[in-house]
């Protein structure tokens, strides 16, 4: 979740709705100007015995492994006196909210640059981690820990989110302490390769959300889900989730998605380093100048951009577009969620060929889909008859496709297209990695969840 360095107090006031548009607008780039933007969370644990997710405050913890990592070049973000964040060349680390630890990457040219700074990351924060006693594991929901057992992050928007969410839904906590996702952030060339861009995104992020299905368990037992962490967010606030049936429509564009984003209740408004709680209220009382928490003042430009972070859809558009299907996961699979998208998104022709597969279905055959994922993964039915396994390997012959297209080479003259290996492994094998923990637990582990550890660290 987003990171506030600054306050907006000073920014310029939003006078006309037609800035909120053109917001969206902005974020037009050409292609080759097009990056590519990764964000992965890993779950923080105590190398000892009881496995213990480490709090911010406690001596080794949070904190310490935050200060321990500007070793490496990274500069502190502070919220009040707490460091929350830091910054760098390889972009940001935040802390969501029981501590699950977050690399923001950089805005990158190609998949070799991004591999690369995931696994720069990964040796720093290991190398710490080490030194403090402190592991990670690379999963979407934490496998053995109830809520009560987990630490609280110092920051104030976090507070507002924990009192807001139980009033909205019964998930909503589990998806905010308890689960990790891996995220890619992709540009958009105008409104129409946009509004392309994000159907293809939203009608087939459940065979994203099914190949990187990694959430099996619930505190120490199967769930009866493959990503439990995607069913959460069946539960978690209606306001601010979902498919999007609207931007199938005609005519859908940056117009109507300003008017989904200010029907989505607002958290907060951020003010001179601090959090005012406006859990519930609406951004056009705001801009009438009339929220109930901040009377008489109107927003800016930055409040819109603060606001547009607390949607969740399975796709959200900043100024570009964010993938939000996929569990957390293991370094492989940080690599490869980026390729699967960007073979996709990023090259016309894969582009189309991605269309065409999925512009036949219905809304309520999309919404079957994305229900169906979170239990069955590839096995989950899809229009016309057959599974998502059935159509698994010629979308990832698409996604390749792309890649061999933009024809970006590292130093031994490899294109992209090996970091899709890991999802053709899945597909071949028929087994998502939840279905591979589940084999292991009722096999060899003998019902022992604590062989996760050893199973998903980093």
């Amino acid at each position: 979740m987003s990171t506030k360095t600054v306050s907006n107090s000073n920014a310029a006031v939003i006078e006309d709705r037609a800035q909120l548009v053109e917001y969206f607008a902005r974020g037009e780039k050409p292609a080759e100007r097009w990056k590519i933007g990764t964000e992965h969370e890993k779950f923080v644990y105590w190398k000892t015995p009881d496995h213990r997710a480490p709090s911010y405050e406690e001596p080794g913890g949070i904190h310490a492994l935050l200060i321990g990592l500007t070793q490496f070049g990274w500069k502190p973000i502070y919220e009040g006196d707490n460091v929350i964040a830091l910054s760098g060349p390889d972009g940001a680390i935040s802390l969501e909210p029981a501590g699950q630890f977050e690399l923001s990457g950089a805005p990158l040219d190609n998949l070799h640059e991004t591999c690369a700074e995931t696994g720069r990351h990964l040796q720093q924060v290991k190398e710490v981690g080490d030194r403090l006693g402190i592991g990670f594991l690379g999963l979407g929901m934490w496998h053995d820990k109830t809520r009560a057992e987990l630490p609280i992050m110092p920051k104030g928007r976090y507070d507002i989110m924990l009192r807001h969410m139980p009033r909205v839904g019964t998930l909503g906590l589990d998806m905010m302490l308890r689960t990790c996702t891996i995220q890619v952030n992709l540009d958009y060339a105008s409104e129409a390769d946009m509004a392309k861009k994000f159907r293809v995104g939203l009608a087939l992020q459940p065979l994203a959300t099914a190949l990187f299905a990694n959430s099996p368990f619930t505190e120490g037992k199967p769930n009866g889900f493959l990503s439990f962490r995607s069913h959460i967010w069946s539960d978690t606030d209606p306001a601010r989730t979902g498919m999007l049936p609207f931007v199938f429509e005609d005519g859908f564009g940056y117009e109507r998605y300003t008017d989904y984003a200010l029907d989505v209740p607002m958290y907060f408004v951020y003010r001179d380093g601090k959090y005012i709680d406006a859990a519930g209220q609406s951004f056009r009382d705001f801009l009438r100048g009339e929220l109930p928490a901040y009377p008489g003042q109107k927003p800016t430009i930055d409040d819109w951009a603060d606001h547009l972070s607390t949607a969740f859809p399975e796709v959200r558009m900043k100024q570009f577009l964010e993938m939000r299907g996929a569990d957390g996961g293991r370094w492989g699979r940080i690599c490869a969620l980026p390729a699967f998208w960007v073979g996709l998104l990023y090259d016309g022709a894969a582009l189309d060929a991605a269309w065409d597969l999925v512009k036949g279905w219905s809304m309520e055959q999309r919404e079957a889909l994305r229900s169906a994922v979170p239990k069955l993964a590839l096995d989950a039915p899809i229009p016309g008859g057959g599974t998502l396994k059935d159509i698994a390997g010629q979308v990832l012959d698409i996604a390749a496709a792309g890649l061999n297209a933009r024809a970006r080479f590292n130093a031994s003259g490899d294109n992209e297209s090996g970091f899709l290996d890991p999802l053709r492994e899945i597909v071949r094998t028929g087994k998502v990695p939840a279905q591979m923990l589940l084999d292991r637990f009722n096999g060899d582990w003998a019902g022992d969840i604590s062989r996760v550890y050893e199973e998903a660290k980093f």
